[in-house]
């Protein structure tokens, strides 16, 4: 079993790693592939912690807690508008690569501030079981809510649940129809 931090820290280095996949690739189909898999990744995470991570946060960790789930639901906000923007354009496009290095690079900064300060003071104030519980209910979460970002959504429950669960049926209709990377798991059955 794995704790909250674990879980979050697993996805953050997925997402870099689809980042440099995007980078690397050498032709417009194998970056649409990326960018797909970085998308669907990059949205199911960003609103998995809104809905169990930031909520933890004010629960166990009080007005301070409040203030960083505050403070990460902003910069989320800026990384989802940054991926709506990245997850509409052409790998043809000039504005794809440089709309990718704005979006790390925003996302490389809220990630380092979560692995080094928030992510540990809610560790410390939860039993490992806990966490373990707390990272088993946000994968289950990720299962459910949009595969696109979405900025205009509401950002804290109960509103954001509602509107995810709308979405999110549209979003996993529309990733049968997208190309994913062969060697990736995705909502996508058929590139298996």
């Amino acid at each position: 079993m794995s704790t909250i931090s674990e879980a979050i820290k697993k996805d953050h280095q997925e997402i870099k790693e689809y980042a440099n996949n995007i980078r690397a690739a050498t032709d417009d189909d194998t970056k649409t592939r990326w960018q797909n898999q970085f998308t669907w990744e990059l949205a199911r995470h960003s609103i998995g912690e809104e809905l169990v991570v930031y909520p933890a946060f004010a629960k166990h960790l009080g007005a301070k807690g409040q203030e960083m789930a505050d403070k990460d639901r902003a910069e989320h906000q800026s990384v989802k508008e940054a991926l709506k923007k990245f997850q509409n354009l052409s790998p043809s496009s000039p504005e794809f690569l440089p709309t990718l290095e704005a979006l790390m690079n925003d996302l490389n900064s809220h990630i380092s501030g979560e692995e080094s300060s928030d992510l540990p003071a809610l560790e410390g104030a939860l039993q490992t079981s806990d966490s373990e519980a707390m990272a088993k209910s946000f994968g289950r979460t990720k299962a459910f809510v949009p595969s696109r970002s979405h900025p205009m959504a509401p950002d804290k429950p109960p509103f954001e649940t509602v509107v995810g669960l709308m979405t999110a049926p549209i979003d996993h209709l529309a990733d049968l129809f997208r190309k994913f990377p062969d060697e990736t798991v995705s909502p996508n059955p058929s590139t298996k």
